[in-house]
């Protein structure tokens, strides 16, 4: 659940029910917030509702912030923390594949399920095109694993590929996080939330 807890504190099923907590939280933080609306998830793509990408570009700051500040304390060593290898013409196609499903379906796969547990019809069709995929990819791995696997780059660091320090380059994420909000509110004063 956390690199912060081990088996030997607590234990797996212990671990797990936390995470089942945790996940229920996450559910309900989403639905309360409205990430159960397609409309105001697509608004960020329209320019009329920022909320998901500020919301979304906090989160990912705070956790920047946090790991390097657990990492001085010594309390992580960033070291142990798992980085997903990259596949550079994967994640290019993968990310196309993604924003597309979300600019016409209105969801991404974590609030398909948050709108759909409230009864939302459009999610649920958006959850059976989602598991589609996913068999569609499974059945067909054979045919794309050479697309798939194509351009490896390791587990690289933006840290490291651009030469800065972690400490350098979360200043710099958080001045572009400030920028973005910027463009984000005069983007919702220029094209205002349209009536329905």
């Amino acid at each position: 659940m956390a690199p912060l807890v081990t088996y030997e504190v607590i234990s797996q099923n212990t671990n797990l029910f936390l995470a089942f907590i945790i996940g229920i939280g996450f559910g309900w933080v989403l639905e309360s917030s409205g990430f159960s609306s397609s409309r105001k998830l697509a608004g960020v793509f329209y320019g009329y509702d920022a909320v998901v990408l500020k919301v979304f570009f906090t989160a990912a700051v705070t956790a920047m912030i946090g790991l390097l500040f657990f990492s001085l304390f010594g309390w992580i060593n960033l070291d142990l923390v798992y980085i997903n290898p990259t596949y550079l013409t994967s994640a290019i196609l993968g990310g196309v594949i993604m924003g597309l499903g979300f600019i016409m379906g209105g969801f991404c796969p974590g609030t398909s399920f948050c709108a759909a547990s409230i009864g939302k019809i459009d999610a649920m069709v958006f959850m059976i095109g989602l598991f589609l995929g996913i068999f569609i990819f499974a059945e067909g791995y054979p045919v794309w694993e050479g697309i798939y696997k194509a351009n490896f780059l390791g587990t690289p660091k933006l840290s490291e590929s651009l030469g800065l320090s972690d400490g350098i380059l979360a200043f710099l994420i958080i001045v572009a996080a400030a920028i973005m909000f910027w463009i984000a509110e005069w983007a919702e004063k220029k094209f205002p939330q349209p009536e329905y």
